[in-house]
């Protein structure tokens, strides 16, 4: 037995060093969606691909369907105004913009329109509009090839995305069957998704519950009624909300769906230095976590006002110390407020860092300027 195990991995050895030894030192990086999870993987393709695009790669549960969403050398420079999407917010029903010319497929149309231009093309690509193909001509730059990147398989074909539209419509079958499996076994779980994998017979089932659940009985009845291999993941409530999607209280796209995968840490520290109000119904998501949002402009807060004086820090102004109440970034003034409740509000310009007395202090053309006013 243990021979054949010795065998049988040098065999495994050997295929994935003759795998190495065939792939080319040379391809294109690219950001690769997978619609089931709404994760990014980074993958490298022989050919240039444009964005949109879909290609059978590899993700992080196996072989899948999944969408270019950008080159992973460069995302490009946004223009404000532009229509055009730059990151990971590039969605399946939208990108295929409409072009002259009737031979390609725009892969955003009904079923029933890929099924007539089956017979025009076999690969399921996108149109290329000439902001995409200005995109390739200056980020799709070939490099070398290191480390283990996964290789992109193929370029979907109209019979994949066919077959993807087929599984899509039996995950909606799986989730009944699902949901009424675990109510029969009485188990405190909430069924978020059911995904096919596209490589491999398998049904992922991902849940959300409070706490671990024991869920072997319920693979095994799972099991018998799908007669393929049946996973379950345990996901949390951010992550149910990047699988669902939705809109926020901005009204666009949850972040962790459209935009990123990275579920970054937030506290509430992000908010109270952006002076941003504390009431947790303003300031949480929907799904009752603190807004992925908080954290986009905290370093910039953070770095201004390690600039500046601390809130608490007081000023002598006209043989008076004031204390500092406030510090708007965004208006760039400091509030002051005396010991007899007098206010007065000065701009960022008007206080430096006496590194001599080690403290902040007001300029003295300022304070000339304030007094003779």
């Amino acid at each position: 037995m243990k021979k054949e195990r010795v065998v049988s991995n040098r065999v495994n050895e050997e295929s994935q060093s003759k795998n190495q030894e065939q792939s080319p030192e040379i391809g294109y990086i690219y950001l690769i969606k997978n619609p089931s999870s709404n994760e990014l993987s980074v993958c490298a393709s022989e050919e240039p691909l444009s964005r949109g695009a879909y290609v059978i790669a590899p993700s992080r549960y196996g072989l899948d369907y999944g969408m270019v969403v950008g080159s992973a050398m460069a995302m490009g420079q946004y223009e404000p105004g532009s229509m055009q999407c730059q990151g990971a917010c590039l969605h399946g029903d939208s990108f295929a913009l409409p072009t002259d010319d009737d031979d390609l497929l725009a892969v955003g149309e009904p079923e029933h329109d890929l099924l007539q231009a089956e017979a025009k093309t076999t690969n399921v690509v996108p149109p290329e509009t000439a902001f995409q193909k200005e995109f390739i001509k200056n980020n799709d730059v070939p490099v070398k090839i290191s480390g283990d990147i996964d290789w992109i398989d193929s370029v979907a074909t109209t019979a994949d995305h066919d077959r993807f539209l087929e599984l899509s419509a039996m995950e909606e079958e799986a989730l009944v069957i699902c949901r009424e499996k675990i109510e029969a076994h009485g188990l405190e779980m909430k069924l978020v998704a059911a995904h096919y994998l596209f490589g491999e017979p398998k049904i992922i089932f991902f849940f959300t519950a409070a706490s671990r659940v024991d869920f072997r009985d319920l693979v095994k009845n799972l099991v018998s009624v799908f007669r393929i291999r049946i996973e379950l993941r345990q996901i949390g409530v951010r992550d149910e909300a990047r699988v669902l999607g939705g809109l926020a209280v901005c009204g666009r796209d949850f972040c962790c769906h459209a935009i990123t995968d990275k579920l970054n840490p937030v506290s509430i520290k992000m908010a109270k230095e952006q002076n941003l109000s504390l009431n947790s119904t303003k300031i949480s998501g929907p799904c009752g976590r603190l807004l992925c949002c908080l954290s986009y402009e905290y370093d910039f807060y953070y770095e201004e006002k390690r600039k500046l004086p601390q809130e608490g820090s007081r000023l002598k102004i006209d043989h008076d110390l004031m204390k500092v109440v406030d510090v708007n970034i965004l208006s760039k003034k400091i509030s002051l407020i005396g010991a007899e409740g007098r206010h007065l509000t000065i701009p960022f310009s008007a206080v430096y860092h006496n590194s001599e007395k080690s403290r902040w202090e007001v300029s003295r053309e300022y304070l000339d300027e304030l007094l003779s006013n």
